[in-house]
């Protein structure tokens, strides 16, 4: 699960005084990864940044650790019924402002994005996971995606994911994100667009981790998404924006132990 920096330090304050030694069943294993990533701005966005990557997995004793994909939004698995698992999470989305895209199209604050998720394994190795969160404050809409996920291990050594992507959004969102306002379109000498909701975007994700040996290992990812449908029809981004969507991010893990 993707994790917050503050997340990320309280686990590493347990790190130095793990011994490495045979696990017991009640040990809980710990593997915190940090690393660097590029992503786009904002949504149809030509520009990227670079942001932190940060990475937490957890397992008990001599278990593997859980299957995830790195575009996972950090979510808790509060519940397991068979194949099936649930829980909530969350995401922040970056701000848009006008200097941002180069016209005075309107401002999207940073939102905060709360939801939930389901995880389905249709077989040990094929996972298929539905994701839906709300921005509680800036563009206020709902955001998700569908993914399917093959998987391919041996135990904890490496892990590699691979699968397609379905991103789906309300009105409001792609309003926010892609709609011209009547206001917004005479400042910036665009057609006025008002967006409705669907699918906006497809997208290709793959994910690696290994491990060198008990303690150090390497993880990372690449995405590529294509905008669709409105948000690609969008006179902000045919004018300046791009449909195409790419992000990228590598990390260091390192994995201890806390004994019962």
């Amino acid at each position: 699960m993707k994790i917050f920096p503050a997340t990320l330090a309280l686990a590493a304050l347990f790190t130095a005084a793990t011994p490495a030694i045979a696990q017991d069943k009640g040990d809980r294993r710990v593997r915190i990864g940090m690393g660097a990533q590029v992503k786009p701005s904002f949504p149809g966005a030509t520009d990227s940044n670079a942001r932190p990557y940060f990475d937490i997995d957890l397992a008990r004793g001599d278990e593997e650790f859980r299957m995830e994909t790195p575009d996972d939004r950090f979510g808790i698995r509060l519940l397991s019924i068979g194949r099936f698992t649930f829980g909530p999470e969350a995401s922040i989305q970056g701000s848009r402002k006008d200097r941002d895209v180069g016209a005075p199209v309107g401002k999207v604050d940073t939102t905060v994005e709360l939801g939930g998720f389901v995880d389905y394994f249709a077989t040990d190795r094929l996972r298929i996971r539905a994701e839906l969160v709300r921005g509680v404050n800036g563009h206020e809409g709902l955001v998700g995606q569908v993914g399917f996920d093959q998987f391919w291990r041996d135990g904890d050594r490496y892990a590699v994911s691979l699968g397609p992507r379905l991103i789906y959004s309300n009105a409001r969102y792609q309003r926010a994100y892609f709609g011209v306002s009547p206001a917004a379109a005479q400042a910036a000498g665009l057609p006025a667009y008002r967006p409705g909701g669907g699918i906006h975007a497809v997208a290709l994700a793959g994910g690696v981790q290994t491990q060198f040996g008990p303690r150090w290992g390497l993880f990372g990812y690449a995405r590529g998404e294509r905008l669709i449908g409105d948000a690609a029809k969008s006179p902000i981004v045919r004018e300046f924006g791009q449909r195409n969507q790419l992000s990228a991010g590598i990390g260091v893990s390192y994995a201890f132990t806390i004994r019962r």
